[in-house]
Formats: structure tokens, C-alpha cells, sequence
């Protein structure tokens, strides 16, 4: 059974990579990928950009070759199946469309480069443009829709054929924030509609990671550093690179010393260990605080004088940059708030909301452990 007729029959099979590296002319792209994804959930690469996600995408495609390592996808020995036959489909960040294509004929086009016949292929596609709510305009070509309305189109010519494989590369960058918001919950609706199907989606925003995601793959360097559920991976992250990444903003990072079961952060800030720092070892460490816990005013041992950085509204929030003596964090504000760079506020960071880390950066302690 070769890899086409293994995907249209619609067998559940896993994608398998192991050791999987790949090397450019002066660097390393992927390095030592092993991992095993099943059918019927989501897989989302989370990392910055140049993090490896696109790279190992296109490892998976065949659009790269890999120095090292294999892919299966179940008793198939996929790296060694040409592109064309590999049956994968991919969503790119661009709105991939063939222009002088009506809807219909865009969605049905896989089908009959297939062999599908021709009333198959209408019925088939059709049915996918329905799921992704474009009926009424399946005879407009891809530069009479919206942004939206394009990467749709996208996405249902990449589902049509049912393949074992779905790979979506940061399909929803180039769109507004109201239109991501729709789409994003469009599409946990539509990629659960097939349990034989691995689903595999690249972002570097986390609220959508954490909202899509069965499981999340962080990477970071051509690595992947965690892997977890969302939930895991965002109450413990195994390490500050990760905490970044998985945060946004990103969390702040604090230089710190826990001395005689008191936190001390700079020459200003000095308060108790809260109960999940106390068992921790007397010495230097790296605190972490996300934004949403840190909170304007205060006048305890927790909170500290500053000067605003920059202010930045995003979407319905204000993210504030405070200069403190202790270094610099930032604050999640509700609302739009006008603040000038320079002007002086106070800031109190949460005792129980700390992640404590060692200097080489692996966490020691997270709040509620």
C-alpha cells in the first residue's frame, strides 16, 4: 500500500519523526526532532519567528530535505516518498489561491487532479464550501472576496481531499485582529470534524496556541524544549524560554536572591517567601511575573517606584513598560489608559504569583505547585 491509497481510505494512522535534523549551509535549521503525532488532534508548534516551525512543516512536506532522522506516517517511510505523492495538505500564511479560479473551481481542483470524477469532485467540494461558510459565493474568483474570505478558500481545497495530513503555517498573520478572532473559532469547530486526520498548526501568539491546541509543541533554536498539554505547559513551563514564549507579552525576568526565607529583588524589594519558594535552596535566582499579575500601586514591601517606558494599546488593553530599580516589567491594563514615557508610577508584584528559576533558566518552583 502506497501512501495515496493509504490516505484515501481514510485509515487513522500516526506521523512518526524521528531524530529528525536539518542542516543549511552555515547553520542548523531542525536538530534532533522526535516526536509522534496521533490522529484526531491538534498539533501546535508555538515559538518566535525562525523558531524552526515553518522548517520542520516543510520537512514534513517534502519542501525540505532532512540531514538525519526519518518520518513515517504509519508504515510508510514518508522521507522517501515524492512530494507529489506524500498527499499533504498545506495552509500558508498567504492567501494561496489560483486567481483565475472561481471558489468551486479552486475547491474542486485537488479532487480532480486526483482522478475523482467531475460530479464527485462538485458534490465533495461543495460540501466543504458549505463547512467553511462561502455557498453564496462559490462563482467569484479569489479577487472579488475579502481577506477572510480567501484564506477560506484556502483551507477547504486543503481539507476537500480528506488527506492523513493537514499543515497550516501561521495561516491567520495577515489578518485583522477582529478577523482572527472569527476564524479562530471557525477552525477549532472545523479541524475537529475528522479523528483519521493529523492536524498540525503553527502560531507565535499564544492566546491562539493555547485556544487551538490539544497539545502544544514549543520550540525554540530547531528544538522542540516542551511539549504538554496547554494547560501544562502554561502553569510549568520547564524553562524562562519557554515562559516567554508561551506568554504575551512575554513574562517579565527579574534578577533574584532568596536569603533566610525572604525573596529579595534588587535593593528595594524584600518580602517572604511565599509557600511554593520556601523549600527552595538559599541562593541566586530568576524570578518570573506575568503581566496580568502585576498590578499599578501598592506601598508594601512588594512594590516599588518607576518610570513608564512606553505605553501600548492592544486591541481592548494597555500595555504599560515600567523602569524599576529592580529592572524592567510590564503590566497588563483593562481598557485604554494614556500614560506619557517618563511619568512616574508604582508597581506591586503578586508574592504567590512568582515562577522562581535557576540562573541557567530551568524552572525551580511555579505558583500552585
Amino acid at each position: 500500500m502506497d501512501s495515496l491509497e493509504l490516505f484515501d481510505e481514510g485509515c487513522a494512522v500516526s506521523l512518526n519523526l524521528s531524530q529528525i535534523s536539518v542542516e543549511g549551509e552555515s547553520e542548523v535549521i531542525l536538530k534532533d526532532i522526535t516526536f509522534d503525532f496521533k490522529p484526531g488532534k491538534i498539533y501546535v508548534l508555538i515559538g518566535r519567528t525562525t523558531s524552526g516551525k515553518t522548517s520542520l512543516m516543510r520537512t514534513i512536506a517534502g519542501l525540505l530535505e532532512p540531514t538525519d532522522g526519518e518520518i513515517h506516517l504509519g508504515d510508510v517511510r514518508l522521507d522517501e516518498v515524492p512530494i507529489w505523492e506524500r498527499g499533504i495538505a498545506m495552509v500558508y500564511q498567504q492567501f494561496i489561491n489560483y486567481p483565475q479560479r472561481t471558489v468551486l473551481n479552486n475547491v474542486e481542483f485537488p479532487l480532480l487532479r486526483a482522478g475523482v470524477s467531475k460530479a464527485d469532485a462538485k458534490a465533495q467540494a461543495l460540501a466543504m464550501i458549505e463547512k467553511v461558510g462561502l455557498t453564496e459565493f462559490i462563482n467569484r474568483k479569489p479577487s472579488q472576496l475579502s481577506g477572510g474570505q480567501q484564506q477560506r478558500v484556502a483551507i477547504a481545497r486543503a481539507l476537500v481531499r480528506n488527506t492523513g495530513v493537514v499543515l497550516m503555517d501561521e495561516p491567520l498573520m495577515n489578518l485583522d485582529y477582529k478577523l482572527r478572532e472569527q476564524l479562530r473559532e471557525e477552525f477549532r469547530v472545523l479541524f475537529k470534524g475528522s479523528e483519521n486526520r493529523v492536524t498540525i498548526y503553527a502560531t507565535t501568539e499564544p492566546s491562539e496556541a493555547l485556544f487551538l491546541g490539544d497539545e502544544l509543541l514549543v520550540m525554540h533554536e530547531g528544538r522542540i524544549i516542551q511539549h504538554g498539554k496547554p494547560d501544562s505547559v502554561f502553569e510549568n513551563p520547564s524553562t524562562i524560554d519557554v515562559a516567554q514564549i508561551v506568554n504575551d507579552p512575554p513574562m517579565s525576568i527579574l534578577d533574584a536572591e532568596i536569603r533566610d526565607g525572604k525573596v529579595s529583588i534588587g535593593n528595594l524589594m524584600s518580602f517572604a517567601a511565599p509557600a511554593h519558594v520556601k523549600s527552595q535552596k538559599d541562593g541566586r535566582y530568576k524570578i518570573g511575573i506575568r503581566a496580568s499579575e502585576v498590578v499599578l500601586g501598592g506601598s508594601g514591601s512588594n512594590s516599588e517606584q518607576g518610570e513608564v517606558s512606553l505605553s501600548e494599546v492592544s486591541g481592548s488593553e494597555t500595555l504599560l513598560y515600567v523602569k524599576l530599580n529592580i529592572g524592567e516589567v510590564v503590566l497588563q491594563l483593562e481598557g485604554i489608559h494614556d500614560y506619557y514615557i517618563g511619568q512616574k508610577v508604582t508597581v506591586s508584584l503578586a508574592p504567590d504569583r512568582l515562577f522562581l528559576f535557576n540562573l541557567d533558566g530551568t524552572l525551580c518552583a511555579a505558583p500552585g505547585n
